[in-house]
């Protein structure tokens, strides 16, 4: 009796059970290898951007002529979970449920604030803001105020901040009434670093 053809199936089953074996099995461990790095790769994006850095994009003119319209910024968010908002930061906050503001920190809890149209009083002194430099000499050379809305003497309340807009004819800020102080719980972080466009990549100041 013939068996040759027999054998020979047998021997090619068991060759393929060899072979799969292994092979699925390797197959499996890379897939899960590739979900592993998956999933770990969405949990660090998850915690940075929850806890540590977020992008943001300007809308508007409101801080020009240090930030424009879809300019994207770095916005640092644990700096405040350590520390307290300062002069002259630059933060980005919950304006509403639907918007974020972006404003520079003129005012601090206690301080006595007031707006007389290019000068800004913060207890009593009037502030050097040099990163309106080019702006106010640009109003000043043509003979204009760069800033039309004053702001009374005022106390920043505790817990909140006087902000402005670097843009101070157009910007919707503190001295707007509908705005007013910003709760400092509203803060989503500092503007650390402008990364695009490409070309104006920097540390904001």
């Amino acid at each position: 009796m013939d068996t040759s053809g027999r054998d020979q199936t047998f021997s090619e089953q068991a060759s393929d059970q060899s072979t799969s074996g292994p092979e699925a099995g390797k197959k499996k461990n890379e897939a899960w290898e590739w979900i592993k790095a998956l999933l770990i790769a969405v949990a660090i994006v998850f915690v940075v951007r929850t806890f540590l850095f977020q992008p943001f994009e300007v809308k508007g003119p409101s801080m020009e002529p240090n930030f424009y319209e879809a300019e994207r910024l770095i916005v640092n968010k644990i700096v405040y979970r350590i520390g307290e908002p300062k002069y002259g930061d630059v933060v980005v906050f919950h304006a509403n449920s639907r918007e974020d503001y972006i404003k520079r920190v003129i005012g601090l809890p206690g301080d006595t604030v007031k707006v007389e149209l290019d000068q800004v009083f913060v207890n009593g002194k009037q502030i050097d803001e040099a990163y309106l430099k080019e702006a106010l000499d640009n109003a000043a050379a043509e003979g204009r105020p760069y800033n039309l809305t004053s702001f009374p003497e005022s106390t920043v309340p505790e817990g909140k901040l006087f902000v402005l807009g670097d843009h101070r004819p157009v910007s919707k800020d503190s001295r707007d009434p509908s705005l007013g102080f910003v709760d400092e719980s509203t803060i989503v972080g500092r503007a650390d670093i402008i990364f695009w466009p490409l070309s104006k990549i920097h540390l904001v100041k």
